[in-house]
C-alpha cells in the first residue's frame, strides 16, 4: 500500500523536492505524499536514523529518495547540503521548509539562549535553507516553489511566545520572498492544532490540554497530517501558478473562536481526511482522563510559572 492522494498520478513527475525536518511528523508525510506523486524527495534532518527509516518506506512503496544529515541552524552545512543535492540530483524544484521546534514556557522564564535557539531553529534556520535553494538551484532556471510551515500566529501564542515570534517573522520572509524571489512562487502553511507524534514530545503535565484542545475548535477534531500535506502539495502544484505570498491556514477555523461567544461549532464533526498509510496517532491521545474545566489551564500555568526549569 502506498499514499492515497487526492492528487492525480504523476503531478510531480521529473521534480526535485527538497523537505526539512523529514526524519518524523509533517516533514515524513509530506515527504511521502510528493514522492507518491512522483517527485525524487530529498530528505534533510538531524538524525540520520530517521532520514534513513523514511527513506526505506519511501522506496519499499516505489518512490525516489536521497537522505541528508543537516543542522539548518549552521549556515555552512546548509550551503554544503544544498550543493550536494543539487550535484546529485541535477536542479530543485520545490522545498518544503518544515523544519522546527520549541519548548513551552512563559516569556519570563525564557533565558536569551533559549530565545535564540527557538529563532534559530524556526526563523534563521529557514531562511537559510530557503536562499540557499533560490541561489543555488531556483534563480538560474526562474522557476520554483517554496512552502514555508509556521504555525497559528493570529493574536497572543500564551506558553510559546519564542516560537509565535519566529514564525510570524517566517511568514514576512514569505512576503518578501515572494516579491524578491519571482517568478519563484514563495508560500507559507500555518497548521493549527494537527494529531502528529510530535504531541508526544511535550511534558506530562500538558497531555490533559491536548486531549482536550479539539473542544475549541469549531470543526471540533484535530487535524490530521495528511490534510496539512494535501495543502503543501496544492501550493506547490501548477495549479497554484498565480498564488506566491499568501499563508494558507490548516486549522478548524481555530482563530475564530471567542470567549464571549463560548458555543464553538454545532457539535459531532466533519470527517477528516487521512491519506498517510503509515501515519502514526499521537499515544497522548490515548491516555488518561479528560479533564474540560477551568482546573486544567490553571494547573498547567502555575507549572509554567512556578516549575519549569530556565533554558540556557
Amino acid at each position: 500500500m502506498s499514499y492515497q492522494s487526492i492528487f492525480r498520478a504523476g503531478l510531480f513527475d521529473g521534480q526535485v523536492a527538497v523537505i526539512t525536518g523529514a526524519g518524523s511528523g509533517m516533514g515524513r508525510c509530506v515527504a511521502h505524499e510528493l514522492a507518491a506523486l512522483g517527485a525524487t524527495v530529498a530528505l534533510m534532518g538531524r538524525t540520520l536514523e530517521k532520514l534513513e527509516t523514511v527513506k526505506a518506506e519511501i522506496e519499499s512503496a516505489g518512490g525516489k529518495a536521497s537522505i541528508h544529515s543537516t543542522d539548518i541552524r549552521d549556515e555552512e552545512i546548509v550551503k554544503a547540503v544544498i550543493a550536494e543535492i543539487v550535484v546529485l540530483h541535477g536542479r530543485i524544484d520545490c522545498l518544503v521548509n518544515n523544519a522546527g521546534g520549541q519548548f513551552p514556557s512563559p516569556l519570563h522564564r525564557i533565558s536569551a539562549k533559549g530565545f535564540d535557539a527557538v529563532v534559530r531553529s524556526n526563523l534563521t534556520g529557514g531562511f537559510l535553507v530557503a536562499r540557499e535553494c533560490y541561489n543555488q538551484a531556483m534563480r538560474s532556471s526562474k522557476s520554483g516553489a517554496i512552502v514555508n510551515i509556521i504555525m497559528d500566529t493570529q493574536g497572543a501564542v500564551p506558553g510559546m511566545g519564542h516560537s509565535g515570534a519566529a514564525r510570524a517573522g517566517m511568514l514576512s520572509l514569505t512576503e518578501t520572498m515572494a516579491l524578491e524571489w519571482a517568478p519563484v512562487r514563495v508560500n507559507a502553511v500555518a497548521p493549527g492544532f494537527i494529531a502528529t507524534s510530535g504531541m508526544d514530545k511535550y511534558p506530562p503535565i500538558m497531555s490533559p490540554l491536548i486531549r482536550r484542545i479539539h473542544e475549541d475548535i469549531p470543526l471540533q477534531r484535530l487535524g490530521t497530517e495528511s490534510e496539512v500535506s494535501a495543502a503543501i502539495c496544492y501550493l506547490l502544484s501548477p495549479a497554484a501558478a498565480f498564488v506566491s505570498g499568501t499563508c494558507l491556514q490548516v486549522d478548524g477555523a481555530a482563530p475564530t473562536a471567542r470567549r464571549h461567544w463560548p458555543l464553538v461549532g454545532m457539535g459531532g464533526s466533519n470527517a477528516a481526511f487521512d491519506g498517510f498509510h503509515l501515519t502514526e496517532r499521537p499515544k497522548v491521545l490515548s491516555k488518561g482522563t479528560v479533564i474540560t474545566d477551568n482546573r486544567l489551564s490553571r494547573t498547567f500555568i502555575r507549572w509554567m510559572q512556578q516549575k519549569w526549569i530556565k533554558r540556557g
